[in-house]
């Protein structure tokens, strides 16, 4: 993706604890017209994440004092940069955890250059050319919702969400008042019906944590054997 002269330069960010991987991918990016930074840490990441505002974060997985699943997560709190995760074989639970947290694509270690920035110019094509204007907040039943910044508020309290909480919370807001069978939810939230509904169960309850009253559910309720149906004004006295 070589930059024009009079077009501001890409920004991307590389997360490493390895020198020669930093190293490398500096020189090929920069080669390619990118304005660089690295970064050997997680939280190192994280402060230039916040300081420099990157339009795309590539990050290994495995790293001191923050791991990049953490630091997807910590990202995804305020921003909707794209992130590539470089991974290497034996880490397909962190690569599945970072893909939860929010990261956009992976990269197997070891990987050819020309596959990494066709993967890079993917994600900022999406990112930087004609994406469309987020929609403006909106209000339904007890639940405030600034879908730009992935904001919720539930009865004038906002609550923090993972990103699989706030994708699943939204596919509840955006079908209210209808039963939606465990295998929707599955497809909808995850893309793939691998997941099993006990996995799903885990999910909900964390949700419930952060957005019910009490023990008995108001908003999401249990359709049993079936799936679940959420109702953003609430219901009293529902049983589990």
């Amino acid at each position: 993706m070589m930059q024009g002269e009079n077009e501001p330069q890409v920004k991307v960010l590389v997360v490493d604890d390895e020198p020669q991987i930093t190293r490398v991918l500096r020189m090929a990016l920069t080669s390619q017209g990118y304005s660089v930074k690295v970064a050997g840490n997680g939280a190192e990441g994280l402060a230039i994440v916040r300081a420099w505002k990157p339009d795309l974060v590539v990050t290994d997985l495995a790293m001191p004092q923050m791991n990049g699943v953490e630091l997807c997560e910590t990202i995804r709190v305020f921003s909707q940069v794209p992130i590539i995760i470089l991974s290497v074989r034996d880490q397909e639970k962190m690569k599945v955890e970072a893909l939860d947290a929010g990261a956009n694509d992976y990269v197997t270690k070891p990987f050819g250059m020309q596959e990494l920035q066709a993967r890079i110019r993917v994600q900022l094509r999406g990112a930087l050319e004609g994406e469309p204007q987020p929609a403006a907040p909106y209000d339904i039943g007890d639940f405030h919702v600034d879908v730009a910044n992935r904001h919720i508020a539930v009865r004038g309290q906002h609550v923090h969400l993972t990103p699989k909480q706030f994708e699943l919370l939204m596919y509840f807001l955006e079908h209210a008042d209808r039963v939606l069978t465990h295998r929707t939810l599955l497809h909808a939230v995850w893309g793939s019906d691998v997941a099993q509904p006990e996995y799903l169960r885990v999910h909900i309850g964390q949700l419930r944590k952060k957005i019910e009253l009490g023990e008995q559910p108001r908003y999401i309720l249990t359709e049993p054997w079936v799936g679940y149906r959420f109702l953003p004004t609430g219901a009293e006295a529902v049983s589990l």
